[in-house]
């Protein structure tokens, strides 16, 4: 038992417990809502690992090891798989500059009332459910849609369902990822900007320094913990690419550039019930995911100092 002058651990717990009971009664859901929906369903990848069938449950069924695991390495959609969640999650990635441009813009504004239009507009996008947006994507998208109209008048663009050539589904899937998240992604950096001491600002501007290089040699490093927390956050998704959207927009005929490896885990899992094939894959996925946050923190901490744990 670890002591501090003379008092136990034990007891100093029991001692703050009686001090601080309420704020404990009130952390007490948020602890029972991580346990019951966050680490309960991690008993769940067991069955990556078994021969699981329902009828029997998880005690009955039989163990196989690293079976899926082999299987899905050698299946003939695996290449395919990785190959397109890789290129979707990098250019992806490549948008993730853009919205510290748009706060840094938004911050520039000297009229705030205008400035709350402009946040206001780019924030409401977010707000609106991925299934309306879907549908909106591709009845604009449609052989006789508003967008392909327009692309065929101008540019003289065969008119069809864009989204039934394998070449158009990432144009359009990042811009609309973009014109959905690009503002309300904002509001973080907006609100570390806030966070900015001022006199840093009066101090460069006696110095003589233009608002442009205030930007480069205040706002920017000021920002750059703020930005590295997020890339690192960023690169945790890679491998878990939006594919409600992608599921929502995709289908057979562009399977080849736009399945990735979540919307094959929905596919074998719930559509072919193969479920301890899919639970292998999509632990599969999470390891990856898991190995590219530790990296990015880790090589993040030496080259800036900056990193989440």
């Amino acid at each position: 038992m670890v002591r501090c002058k003379g008092v136990t651990w034990k007891e100093r717990v029991k001692k703050d417990f009686k001090r601080n009971w309420m704020l404990y009664l009130m952390i007490l859901p948020i602890i029972l809502y991580y346990l019951i929906f966050k680490f309960g369903p991690m008993f769940g990848l067991s069955i990556a690992f078994m021969d699981y069938k329902p009828a029997r449950g998880f005690l009955a069924s039989k163990f196989i090891g690293l079976k899926h695991f082999k299987a899905f390495f050698s299946d003939y959609y695996f290449g395919r798989l990785l190959i397109n969640t890789i290129r979707i999650s990098l250019f992806d990635l490549m948008t993730f500059p853009i919205p510290v441009i748009l706060a840094l813009l938004i911050n520039e504004l000297k009229n705030k009332q205008y400035s709350k239009v402009v946040q206001t507009v780019t924030y409401i996008p977010h707000f609106i459910s991925t299934v309306v947006i879907c549908g909106m994507v591709l009845k604009l998208t449609s052989s006789s849609g508003g967008i392909t109209m327009i692309l065929s008048r101008l540019f003289g663009i065969k008119q069809e369902a864009m989204l039934n050539n394998v070449n158009n589904f990432l144009p359009v899937y990042i811009t609309t990822e973009l014109w959905q998240s690009v503002g309300w992604n904002s509001i973080i950096y907006l609100s570390a900007l806030s966070g900015i001491d001022q006199e840093l600002y009066d101090a460069a501007r006696v110095d003589g320094a233009g608002r442009f290089k205030q930007i480069i040699y205040i706002t920017i490093p000021c920002l750059l913990p703020t930005i590295t927390i997020m890339l690192i956050l960023k690169m945790g998704k890679i491998f878990n690419v939006g594919y409600e959207k992608i599921m929502l927009l995709y289908n057979p005929m562009i399977y080849e550039k736009a399945d990735v490896i979540n919307t094959y885990v929905y596919r074998k899992g719930l559509i072919d019930a193969q479920y301890s094939y899919s639970a292998a894959v999509g632990l599969f996925n999470c390891v990856v995911s898991f190995l590219l946050v530790t990296i990015t923190n880790r090589v993040s901490k030496k080259v800036n100092g900056n990193g989440l744990w």
